[in-house]
């Protein structure tokens, strides 16, 4: 699992490439990637499968700002990115949200 962060220069965007290792993944067929950003939507940013079983998205965040999110693999389990800049507990169950920080 892994966050890699690209800030744009002319604009308070960073670009957010959120990747879920195959390890991770667990032999899952489908993946999606919710959070504040989408709604915590479990079906608006799919993330995309890459040869070796892992996946990934990029989703531009706005800078200056913090946001929750976590995987839901084949529409069944959550996930936290365990590479994530911190966690904070979830509001409707008793886990933990995974944080990036833009």
């Amino acid at each position: 699992m892994a966050l890699y962060k690209t800030y744009m220069k002319t604009q308070k965007i960073c670009k957010v490439k959120f990747e879920l290792s195959a390890e991770a993944a667990a032999g899952a067929e489908r993946v999606w990637l919710a959070g504040d950003f989408n709604s915590w939507s479990s079906v608006d940013t799919p993330m995309k499968k890459q040869k070796d079983g892992s996946f990934s998205v990029t989703v531009p965040l706005e800078t200056g700002c913090e946001y929750q999110f976590r995987y839901l693999l084949d529409g069944k389990r959550w996930e936290n990115d365990w590479a994530a800049d911190k966690y904070v507990p979830a509001p409707f169950s008793n886990t933990d949200n995974s944080v990036v920080i833009v």
